[in-house]
């Protein structure tokens, strides 16, 4: 057992591993002050991950070097709060502040292991949770057809409570237009649903006391149903893109009203998809036919045709998220692995073992398998993909520079991954159902776990070391189920 500074029993709020740095040198002297809880779990050999990725994470995440020339001492990372200060008040950046990759070194060494505080609790599956790009509002979905708002600047009080209409066994997405005016929900429906989150009505009752405006994904030749898995704004806010249960994706022109685009992407199950950038002209989708592929709007060479087909997943995948860049992103595999893709890398198809991870569990002996035609940057493992789209995540570019990969897990807990070093820095324990969802927020070490046990529960790192009291939040009572 390790106890942090404060006396927080880090069995109980989750473990951080040691090469996080958990001991930051805070003087020369020796003084040090726990961030977070060590373990000695064993851990594999990570590959090393590509050049080009790391440089990027370091450039992001890493303080300037001349911090160095001015704070004498020895040259380590991750550098202390107070050489950081001292940095600072010596003005070695030439600005008199923090620069973007000073302030990830600072904040991303805090990770959210404190807690968890109860946000909500309900006796329906949670399905999707999501804080929006301010961090203002988060977003829950359940299984019993109610998706709520909480307004997180306002003592996370519900802002919106939306009963969905006509819904298919459950909230299977929601997406937050950039402009937080509008809330998209979906369903095994080929129907999309529109809110008005802006509007005054706290209970938004479907077509009772608010339209929820239906958007048809059907063509209108097409006779027969299916379900959407994954829907996502456009950065501008003009479009939705989709991934469905007829092995296709779609994009919606919300200014036209109308289905814009539809491509026969895969042959199974699109899972997930998203824009890879602001510009909106690539999209990643992630198939249970074990691809991940990208789609180049501005150059369709022929009907249905991708730009490039990224194969190293054993088995389907059931996320995707961009970093941003229009270069990488991350997929979570029922393989159970994470894998951090470059797009420029592309090669050819390959499968191993039949089974059905809604109720098997994965082959041991398929654990340690890698593809031969495997093309990803690097893969992380230790968490479990099994029953359901369980999905994963950079970290907040501001605070953390995505120095980390987050996911959920079918075994409930939250588990955090260095991107460089592949190391679990972080395992999150309080729930006794599937973690589907989880959100880090975008400013600050706050991060939110839903899952099927109903629990929605906030994980932080108080900068005083003590738990926050809030008036509306009351502790949790852990339950494990190991």
């Amino acid at each position: 057992m390790f106890v942090t500074a404060s006396g927080v029993d880090i069995d109980e709020m989750g473990y951080a591993m040691s090469r996080l740095e958990i001991e930051s040198e805070l003087f020369d002297a020796g003084n040090t002050v726990h961030e977070a809880g060590s373990s000695t779990r064993p851990c594999k050999p990570f590959p090393k991950v590509d050049d080009e990725i790391s440089q990027l994470t370091n450039l992001r995440s890493g303080p300037n070097d001349r911090l160095h020339q001015l704070v004498p001492g020895k040259q380590q990372l991750p550098v202390s709060p107070v050489r950081m200060l001292a940095g600072r008040e010596g003005n070695y950046s030439g600005k008199g502040r923090f620069s973007s990759a000073d302030r990830c070194h600072m904040l991303s060494r805090y990770l959210p292991v404190n807690g968890p505080w109860l946000v909500d609790q309900t006796t329906s599956r949670a399905y999707v949770s999501q804080f929006s790009a301010d961090g203002s509002l988060f977003v829950a979905g359940f299984q019993g057809s109610n998706i709520r708002i909480y307004n997180v600047d306002r003592g996370w009080k519900v802002q919106k409570n939306i009963l969905a209409k006509s819904l298919r066994w459950t909230v299977t997405d929601t997406s937050l237009s950039p402009d937080q005016r509008y809330l998209v929900y979906t369903s095994m429906s080929p129907v999309v649903h529109i809110v008005n989150v802006g509007s005054s009505t706290t209970e938004s009752l479907a077509n009772v006391t608010e339209i929820h405006e239906g958007l048809d994904f059907s063509s209108n030749d097409r006779r027969y149903s299916f379900g959407i898995f994954s829907v996502k704004f456009s950065t501008d806010g003009r479009e939705l893109v989709a991934g469905s249960s007829d092995d296709s994706i779609y994009v919606y022109d919300l200014e036209a009203n109308k289905l814009s685009l539809r491509i026969m992407a895969h042959t199974a199950d699109v899972n997930t998809v998203t824009f890879a950038d602001e510009s909106g002209n690539l999209i990643y989708s992630g198939s249970d036919d074990n691809l991940s592929k990208v789609w180049d709007r501005r150059c369709f060479v022929a009907k249905d045709k991708p730009a490039g087909v990224l194969v190293g997943h054993l088995e389907g995948i059931t996320f995707l998220d961009s970093r941003g860049d229009g270069r990488y992103f991350i997929s979570n595999g029922k393989d159970q692995t994470i894998k951090l893709w470059d797009i420029r890398k592309i090669n050819l198809g390959y499968r191993n073992f039949e089974w059905d991870y809604r109720w098997m569990d994965y082959p041991p002996q398929a654990r340690d398998l890698k593809h031969p035609s495997d093309g990803s940057v690097a893969t992380y493992k230790g968490h479990s993909v099994l029953r359901t789209l369980i999905r994963c995540y950079f970290s907040p570019e501001y605070s953390t520079g995505q120095k980390y990969i987050y996911t959920g897990s079918h075994d409930s807990r939250v588990y955090i991954y260095d991107v460089v070093t592949g190391a679990q820095v972080a395992v999150l324990k309080h729930h006794t159902s599937p973690v589907r969802d989880c959100s880090w927020h975008p400013h600050y070490p706050v991060l939110v776990s839903s899952s099927w046990d109903g629990d929605v529960v906030k994980w932080e790192f108080p900068g005083n070391g003590e738990p926050p009291v809030l008036a509306n939040e009351r502790r949790v009572r852990r339950q494990y189920c190991d």
